[in-house]
């Protein structure tokens, strides 16, 4: 009973500990006419940003949170403007705040928990994902990474189909190569998935945002950081699990791990079995449904039953 007892005593810390972390209020208001979404840098924010990071180094955890809010606040913008910016719109303001439109639709992690989560969905999300990564950054010197990209931080529009990206106040470390930084969006991401999804879904949802993400040097990279932290990284990696069953997620890690290693193998079983959903019957047309054609057997049964009597033949004999 305290082998049991301890891991969750730690686990509830770890969660008030994390909950307790939140550098910006966030709320909603109607500007202009339009719904935007503000953020604004807590008075004691940039204090709990550097207990954060501090716990990060000793961890060996290649992230951190802006400590400074102007810094946060350039980032923020414009990682937005750069993913976002071709339909919504970043507004001037105040030293410690952003405004941005809200962007419309729901967060992957509401659908998931709700159950309505879809492939299509996920596959949307690995094509933004990919889309995202091509993007260059000064910071990194290189490609764009996000460094939180949960599921909460993908907002998927119904309407349009689109899923996009939000809240950029975690970063990777710059000396991070940009297939490791992108591998761990992909992992954060999956982690969602491999701790909340039901067992019977879990793996096809996994694959396809992982056949949608376009990357093949990414994913091979995945195979290499799926292992479970030790030491004060627990932590943080409970907090990336929702602290769910550590010997499920174990084993769920494995299996994601060899889906990375022998992605070629699993499209090829998927493509097989979609192949076999839509594999037509023999008696299927070419033409629109339910429209023979006229040297097919059901017109002929059709012509059949119209004549006058079993016996008479459709056509009179030809006079000669």
């Amino acid at each position: 009973m305290a082998a049991q007892l301890i891991p969750q005593v730690l686990a509830n810390a770890a969660t008030t500990f994390v909950d307790s972390i939140k550098l910006s209020s966030v709320s909603e208001e109607v500007r202009h006419g339009r719904q935007v979404v503000i953020k604004r840098r807590q008075i004691y924010g940039d204090q709990l940003a550097d207990l954060a990071n501090l716990y990060f180094r000793m961890s060996n955890i290649p992230i951190r949170f802006w400590s400074k809010a102007e810094d946060w606040k350039r980032w923020e913008e414009k990682c937005f403007q750069m993913l976002n910016g071709d339909r919504f719109r970043v507004y001037p303001s105040g030293a410690k705040t952003v405004w941005t439109d809200k962007l419309p639709g729901e967060s992957l992690w509401e659908h998931m928990n709700r159950r309505t989560l879809t492939r299509q969905m996920l596959e949307t999300a690995g094509r933004e994902f990919f889309r995202a990564h091509q993007f260059c950054s000064d910071e990194f010197g290189g490609h764009w990474s996000h460094g939180d990209a949960t599921m909460t931080n993908v907002i998927y529009d119904e309407k349009t189909g689109q899923a996009r990206l939000i809240d950029f106040e975690i970063v990777h470390h710059k000396s991070l190569p940009a297939t490791v930084r992108h591998a761990d969006d992909l992992l954060v991401f999956l982690l969602d998935i491999l701790a909340i999804v039901p067992s019977r879904q879990w793996l096809s949802f996994a694959l396809c945002f992982l056949n949608a993400y376009e990357d093949a040097d990414v994913i091979a990279q995945l195979e290499n950081q799926v292992a479970v932290p030790s030491g004060l990284a627990w932590i943080w990696w409970g907090v990336r699990t929702s602290f769910k069953n550590p010997a499920k997620v174990k084993r769920r890690l494995a299996k994601l791990q060899d889906i990375t290693v022998n992605l070629g193998r699993y499209r090829s079983i998927a493509a097989e079995r979609t192949r076999q959903s839509r594999r037509a019957s023999i008696s299927c047309q070419e033409m629109s449904p339910g429209m023979p054609r006229a040297s097919s057997r059901t017109l002929a049964i059709s012509d059949k039953a119209r004549a006058a009597s079993p016996g008479m033949p459709r056509r009179l004999p030809t006079k000669r």
